[in-house]
């Protein structure tokens, strides 16, 4: 993220921080169905705390949509991805949990099961139902035009949740709300030094094509590792898509073609447990003769952080729930959004995984 697109973000961060802080305690479904111990307010998600202020934000006025009350209204919520990955499902469920605790009206929800077409086609479908007020998790960075086109139509607002869209905010879009992908990578690049002491060869797990996630999760990581550690070398970059079979079939790949690798880098949790199964297979020990470090926070990583089999796992907090509405709000009570409102992610490692758990999706 550029400086200027940072600033922009900071305009009302803080306000929106406070307005969910007693708002996002709760913790949405995991992937397990224990309940393990820890500290669950680490659940919550909230907006980074600006260094400045500056730049002009979306309004009501400059949108040119009407004024409405949450509580009497239609929502409609769009999500990308088939609910089995865990991030998804804490995702969907922290939107309808917030919907529920604000009484909307109606909140209707879709999923458009990783096809375009049919996110395009999801969106249409609930603007022809009433909706008056749209969150959208976008599958691609490009596509969704018509989407945003027959919202603007209706003057309806479209607040776009973590995958950004190259499209212009305050018209095409109200704003973007989630992490600093690049910055996520970079984060990733630092415990990855730190745990091979800067040295080995490296394979990264890249996420799926055409988003802001994996483009930017990778130039975050890449560019960290050429500047800090150029002893580290990347020898591979394959997808697997951000799946957990996928990825255990791209490391089974590399096994064979690529045996001395020492580090595995996987663009989300999914990916890396994949890896784990693969290398358990092989006869090999992750963590200990792969080094590995992933992104997301899912319970299922953590737990195999503590077990010793993953380095360390960068936060990606699915819970927008609180901060969406909390968003939506102020837009509506007048106040201007910045383009983008970035979320502080955690780091999970050796030192406090255990004792974080209860606080993993």
């Amino acid at each position: 993220m550029t400086l200027p697109q940072r600033s922009r973000t900071f305009a009302v961060a803080c306000a929106l921080a406070a307005a969910t802080a007693l708002a996002v305690s709760g913790c949405a479904k995991s992937e397990t169905s224990d309940s393990a111990g820890g500290d669950s307010s680490q659940a919550a998600q909230a907006a980074e705390t600006p260094a400045a202020s500056s730049g002009d934000g979306c309004t009501l006025e400059t949108y040119g949509a009407p004024k409405l009350d949450l509580k009497n209204a239609v929502v409609g919520f769009s999500q990308s991805e088939k609910e089995a990955n865990p991030f998804r499902i804490a995702e969907t469920q922290s939107i309808k949990d917030e919907a529920a605790k604000l009484g909307v009206k109606k909140l209707l929800t879709t999923n458009a099961q990783s096809q375009l077409s049919k996110q395009i086609s999801d969106i249409q479908d609930m603007l022809s139902q009433g909706a008056q007020f749209l969150i959208v998790a976008p599958l691609n960075s490009d596509g969704l035009e018509p989407a945003f086109q027959a919202a603007a139509a209706k003057k309806v607002p479209v607040l776009t949740i973590d995958r950004k869209v190259n499209a212009t905010a305050c018209k095409d879009y109200l704003a973007f709300l989630g992490s600093d992908f690049v910055e996520q990578g970079k984060r990733a690049a630092d415990a990855m030094i730190k745990a091979t002491e800067g040295k080995g060869k490296v394979a990264i797990l890249l996420g799926s094509s055409g988003n802001s996630v994996t483009t930017d999760r990778t130039k975050g990581f890449v560019d960290q590792v050429k500047a800090q550690a150029p002893g580290l070398e990347i020898v591979a970059q394959q997808t697997g898509e951000f799946a957990r079979d996928k990825g255990q079939q791209v490391m089974e790949q590399l096994i064979q073609s690529k045996p001395d690798i020492t580090a595995v880098y996987a663009e989300n949790d999914e990916m890396a447990l994949g890896a784990v199964t693969a290398l358990k297979a092989a006869g090999k020990k992750p963590g200990q003769d792969i080094k590995i470090v992933s992104i997301d926070g899912t319970r299922n990583a953590v737990q195999a952080l503590v077990n010793g089999e993953l380095n360390a796992v960068i936060e990606s907090n699915p819970r927008f729930g609180p901060l969406a509405f909390a968003t939506a709000q102020k837009f509506y009570s007048g106040e201007s959004i910045p383009e983008d409102v970035i979320i502080s992610d955690r780091a999970y490692d050796e030192a406090n995984a255990e004792a974080s758990l209860g606080g993993a999706y």
